[in-house]
């Protein structure tokens, strides 16, 4: 099964394929969809909406997972980027994907153990998991890469539960 993690961002979308056969995880693609500071709000939305298609359509995903927002201090960020969220999850939608979400707090649970891991701690979790040579890099895309982890264990999870995979 091929699952995709997405790290919203105007600026930076970070984007994370992983497929999952059976326990193990292995890397597909990983990188960031970005947009230049001092575009205009719509064409920055554009661009996200194309790259975010293209990646769909090139890369195909049966399940696709996102991490949700989380309002701080600057409202105005958290707009624009609730914004890029929902161009990307459009795109998916109208490719038929269902779409999971997961809080910070969830992802940290699911690939380190602690809903209060540090950055760094995901970070070395991510490349442990899918046996990377380095930490990807920016920040945006080893935190795709942890919702995608986040998802396939939730999926084996469900699998679990309902009595798929019993030994």
């Amino acid at each position: 099964m091929r699952v995709l993690g997405i790290d919203p961002g105007i600026a930076r979308m970070g984007f994370g394929f992983i497929d999952k056969t059976g326990h193990k995880l292995a890397p597909v693609q990983y990188g960031c969809i970005e947009t230049a500071a001092g575009t205009s709000q719509e064409i920055r939305l554009k661009q996200i909406y194309e790259a975010s298609c293209e990646l769909l359509e090139r890369y195909k995903p049966d399940t696709v997972a996102v991490e949700k927002l989380f309002f701080s201090k600057n409202v105005t960020n958290a707009f624009s980027v609730g914004q890029a969220r929902g161009v990307f999850m459009l795109a998916a939608a109208q490719r038929g994907l269902r779409i999971a979400e997961y809080t910070p707090m969830q992802v940290k649970q699911a690939v380190v153990g602690y809903g209060g891991a540090e950055k760094k701690q995901i970070q070395e979790m991510v490349k442990m998991l899918l046996k990377l040579a380095a930490i990807p890099k920016p920040d945006d895309v080893a935190d795709a890469l942890a919702v995608a982890i986040c998802h396939a264990h939730s999926l084996v999870l469900n699998e679990r539960m309902n009595g798929v995979n019993r030994q």
